[in-house]
């Protein structure tokens, strides 16, 4: 199942969401993110936090929705507030939309220390969350019944 992950700036959460759902995909999940006002760059802390827990992010970087015409994607799930009140482009049409809404935790103001347990929560919760979505599809669910756990799980509140 190939995923892709929308949050405006493209550097924080759907940068998390992608090299997560990578790392512990199990080869039945696929995953890309892209921003519709990519920031053009990742998150320092994004990065600091994904190398610390041991994955890859080699390959990441901030980019536009529009430079992700050729994947197809069978799901999109915006992470953030703003890009799931924002039209998708035509060419996702096909594709099943999902809303995860999650708190930035880049946003935070204070000390480090505290940034750091923001991100990790958030972090934990899309690894939970991953989880549960290949548990879905590694046991043979069919389309409807994954996107009925998809979209339960956007149902559930995050607070950092």
């Amino acid at each position: 199942m190939k995923i892709l992950f929308i949050c405006t700036h493209n550097r924080c959460r759907s940068i998390l969401a992608e090299a997560i759902t990578n790392a512990y995909g199990h080869g039945v999940l696929k995953a890309e993110s892209a921003g519709s006002e990519p920031a053009g760059e990742v998150h320092p802390m994004t990065l600091e936090m994904l190398q610390a827990s041991g994955i890859a992010v080699d390959s990441l970087y901030s980019k536009s929705w529009d430079v992700m015409t050729d994947i197809e994607p069978d799901v999109v799930i915006t992470v953030c507030d703003s890009a799931g009140r924002e039209s998708c482009p035509v060419w996702l049409g096909h594709a099943t939309k999902i809303h995860w809404g999650l708190p930035d935790p880049s946003a935070l103001k204070g000390e480090k220390d505290m940034k750091y347990m923001a991100f990790r929560r958030i972090m934990n919760v899309l690894e939970s969350r991953v989880k549960r979505v290949v548990n879905l599809v590694e046991k043979g669910s069919g389309l409807q019944e994954i996107e009925a756990g998809l979209r339960a799980i956007g149902e559930e509140t995050v607070e950092i």
